[in-house]
C-alpha cells in the first residue's frame, strides 16, 4: 500500500540520557546529569503541543490517530517515573492513540527500576527492546555495558511479570574480543530466553563512535585490536540467520527477526515508507506534502544532535522535500531491506511505467550477479545479496527516467 494512502502516524521520540557510553555507539546520546531529564521532557512536551502548527505552517499532513509509539535512546527507563507519566500524557492529549497501538520502549539490562517499569506499565507500554549486544559478559563489559547475562535473564523475567511480553533483544556482531564460539554461545541463550523478536547488528567501524575511531586508525584502545575482522564478522551473520532462524525467529528484514506475527509494526513504517513524526534530540521524520497534489511530496526532517541546543529551542529543524524521482528511489533501496522484498507492480502503479523502467534494468544486472532474485514479480535480496546490501542500494541512486523507446506510460 502506498505511503501516502495511510491515515494512522508513527511516533519516535528520542531519549538520549545513558548511564555509561558504550565504546560502539555512534547515536547522539550521552552521560548527562539527571537535572536535564527535566528540561528535556518540558521541551518534549512544548514539541508535542506545537506538532500540529508546526505542520501547517510547513505544508505537511500530520495523521492525528497514532498507531505506533517509540522511545529509543540512550535508556528512556531511566527517566523517573513522574517524567515518564508527563511525556505519555502529553502523547495522548494531542494524538488519538490507538487502543491496541504498539508502544515500544528501549531499555538496557539492569536499568530498569522497579517505580520506572510500574510507569511504564501504567502508561500502556506493551513493547520493550533490551540492548543486550552479548551474553557474554566479558564482551559487555569490554563495550562498556553494565550488565551481566544473569541481569538480562532476570529482566526478561520482570518484564514478563509485569505483563509485557512482547520483548526483543539486540545483539552485535563483531565486538572486541567476540570468538566463532562465544557468537554461537550468545545466539543460543537468546534462542532459549524464548522472546518473539530480535534484531542482529554488524559492528559498524566509523569516525562516530570512540572504537571505529580506534579501529580506523590502528590502535589499540577500547580493545580495538580484537575486534574481528569483516569476513569474520560477516560470517557471524551467516550463522546468526541460520541458528535464529532454526529456533522460529524467521529473518523479516536484514537485522531483523521474529516469530509469526512479531515484527516491529513501528519500524516496518520505515522501510514501508509510511509517515512517522520525530521529536528530541537527532530524530527523523518523514510526512507527505498536504496540498492534495498526487503524487504526493515527501518531507524529510532531522533535528539538532546539540542537546544544548535543542534544549534552548535554537537547534532548528533540517529538512528535505522528496520529489517522486527521489521517492522512487527510496521505495528500492528501502523496499529490498525487507525479505519480501519490493512488489513491482505496486512500485509500477505508484510512480508510473517510466520512472520504474531504469530501475528493473538494474535489477536485471543485479540479479544476473547473483546480488537480487527477481521472479518478474517480485524482487528480494539474495544472502549474498544482504551482506552487500550498501552496494546493491547505491545502484538505486540517481536512476534516470525512461522518456521514449516504446512510448511508455507516465503512469501505470
Amino acid at each position: 500500500m502506498p505511503v501516502t494512502q495511510d491515515n494512522a502516524l508513527g511516533l519516535y521520540i528520542s531519549i538520549p540520557f545513558c548511564r555509561s557510553k558504550c565504546t560502539y555507539c555512534n547515536f547522539a546520546s550521552g552521560v548527562y546529569p539527571a537535572s536535564e531529564h527535566e528540561r528535556y521532557v518540558a521541551r518534549l512536551v512544548e514539541d508535542l503541543r506545537a506538532s500540529g502548527a508546526w505542520a501547517a505552517r510547513t505544508g505537511v499532513d500530520l495523521p492525528r490517530r497514532v498507531d505506533t509509539v517509540y522511545l529509543g535512546g540512550g535508556t528512556p527507563s531511566l527517566l523517573e517515573p513522574g517524567l515518564i507519566e508527563q511525556l505519555f500524557g502529553a502523547i495522548r492529549a494531542e494524538f488519538d492513540v490507538d487502543r491496541d497501538a504498539e508502544i515500544t520502549v528501549e531499555c538496557a539490562p539492569g536499568q530498569i527500576a522497579d517505580q520506572a517499569l510500574e510507569a511504564l506499565r501504567t502508561a500502556g507500554v506493551n513493547r520493550v527492546s533490551l540492548g543486550v549486544q552479548s551474553f557474554i559478559d566479558r564482551e559487555a563489559a569490554t563495550s562498556g555495558r553494565l550488565h551481566s547475562r544473569a541481569v538480562v535473564l532476570e529482566d526478561l523475567r520482570r518484564l514478563r511479570g509485569a505483563g509485557i511480553a512482547n520483548l526483543s533483544v539486540d545483539l552485535i556482531a563483531g565486538l572486541a574480543g567476540q570468538t566463532f564460539a562465544s557468537w554461537e554461545e550468545s545466539l543460543a541463550v537468546l534462542a532459549a530466553t524464548g522472546v518473539p523478536h530480535a534484531s542482529v547488528y554488524m559492528l559498524e567501524v566509523d569516525e562516530d563512535s570512540r572504537l571505529g575511531r580506534e579501529v580506523l586508525a590502528r590502535g589499540t584502545r577500547y580493545h580495538a585490536g580484537l575486534v574481528p575482522t569483516d569476513d569474520a564478522v560477516a560470517e557471524m551473520y551467516a550463522i546468526a540467520i541460520g541458528r535464529l532462524g532454526g529456533a522460529g525467529l524467521a529473518q523479516y528484514e536484514i537485522s531483523n527477526f521474529c516469530r509469526p506475527g512479531s515484527e516491529s509494526r513501528h519500524n516496518l513504517r520505515y522501510w514501508q515508507r509510511r509517515p512517522y513524526l520525530g521529536l528530541g534530540l537527532d530524530a527523523s521524520s518523514a510526512l507527505f506534502s498536504a496540498d492534495g497534489v498526487r503524487p504526493a511530496r515527501l518531507l524529510r526532517s532531522t533535528t539538532s544532535d546539540d542537546l544544548k541546543a535543542y534544549l534552548s529551542g535554537q537547534g532548528g529543524v533540517e529538512t528535505e522535500w522528496l520529489e517522486p524521482a527521489r521517492q522512487h528511489e527510496e521505495a528500492w533501496f528501502l523496499g529490498l531491506r525487507l525479505n519480501a522484498g519490493v512488489d513491482v507492480a505496486a512500485v509500477k502503479g505508484e510512480f508510473g511505467r517510466a520512472m520504474v523502467a531504469p530501475a528493473l534494468e538494474v535489477v536485471g544486472r543485479l540479479a544476473e550477479n547473483g546480488l537480487v532474485a527477481f521472479d518478474g514479480k517480485t524482487a528480494s535480496l539474495t544472502a549474498r545479496g544482504r551482506l552487500l546490501s550498501n552496494d546493491v542500494f547505491q545502484e538505486f541512486l540517481e536512476l534516470p527516467v525512461e522518456t521514449g523507446k516504446t512510448g511508455v506510460e507516465a503512469r501505470a
